[in-house]
């Protein structure tokens, strides 16, 4: 089964203008870009046949191209991560049975993610996309919780169902818990990983319908397929004692430069 991962990376993003484009230090003081990092990433992926960032900016194609990727340019009316996945699709050819959209802001994102998230759908033939989740620890969740406080987002959470297809995803911490928990402890709270697996079929419908006023407010993508009926599979991954933090704001930049620094990141 053929598997492509396509990287989006916009560079006038609201919240963080330039972000595929911010350097981050690894463990040995080199700087590599956040885009590059996440292509990195990808190229680490069993299984996988192909690996492209698709952009609208000649900036990021530039920086992307003298890194060795290969880069797929896409239009700048592309509202999101998913519309561009499906536009750099369709501008190859379609013909993969998987689109893994790899989002370019979670560098960190351990290869079996990936691997257990394409596995999963393709054990759920009537899926049409499965996103990965990951089990808070109480660390996490106070990280999160702390980010809400400040008027921050710090990362997206998921509820789903006992067959693990997801009820909603929030930029808030869903579902509420009351308790304190210690760091090392398991929550009731998910973490959402900004990966998605779709069929080509699932991907191509995606952009023919409009935006609903849950994803408008949320800013959240994969609340679109929810909003038109469209079942997303949950696949819960296994961090196996990696961090993981996603690059939203400025100043999760050092957080995250720590992070690469304590797990060996070049």
């Amino acid at each position: 089964m053929s598997v492509l991962i396509v990287i989006p990376a916009r560079y006038a993003s609201t919240r963080y203008p330039g972000k595929p484009l911010v350097p981050l230090t690894g463990a040995t003081g080199e700087k590599r870009s956040l885009v590059e990092r996440s292509w990195r990433a990808a190229c680490s992926v069993q299984g996988v046949d192909r690996v492209v960032v698709a952009t609208d900016d000649d900036r990021i194609r530039e920086a992307a191209e003298a890194f060795g990727a290969e880069v797929v340019m896409t239009s700048e009316s592309c509202a999101n991560g998913t519309e561009r996945c499906a536009e750099a699709h369709a501008a190859l050819g379609g013909g993969y049975e998987i689109v893994v959209n790899l989002q370019g802001d979670a560098p960190l994102t351990p290869h079996w993610f990936v691997e257990d998230l394409v596995a999963g759908l393709r054990a759920a033939p009537g899926m049409g996309l499965a996103t990965p989740v990951l089990c808070c620890n109480g660390e996490t969740l106070n990280s999160l919780l702390a980010d809400r406080k400040a008027g921050r987002v710090g990362g997206t959470t998921a509820v789903f169902a006992a067959d693990h297809s997801a009820l909603y995803f929030s930029k808030e911490v869903v579902p509420y818990c009351g308790q304190v928990y210690g760091d090392g402890e398991n929550t009731p709270v998910f973490h959402h990983v900004g990966v998605y697996a779709y069929r080509p079929d699932a991907l191509a419908a995606y952009s023919g319908w409009d935006t609903g006023p849950l994803e408008r407010l949320e800013g959240l993508e994969q609340l679109r397929f929810l909003e038109n009926g469209r079942k997303v599979l949950c696949v819960e991954v296994d961090a196996r004692g990696r961090e993981f933090w996603e690059l939203n704001n400025p100043e999760d930049v050092p957080r995250l430069e720590a992070m690469m620094k304590k797990m060996g990141h070049e």
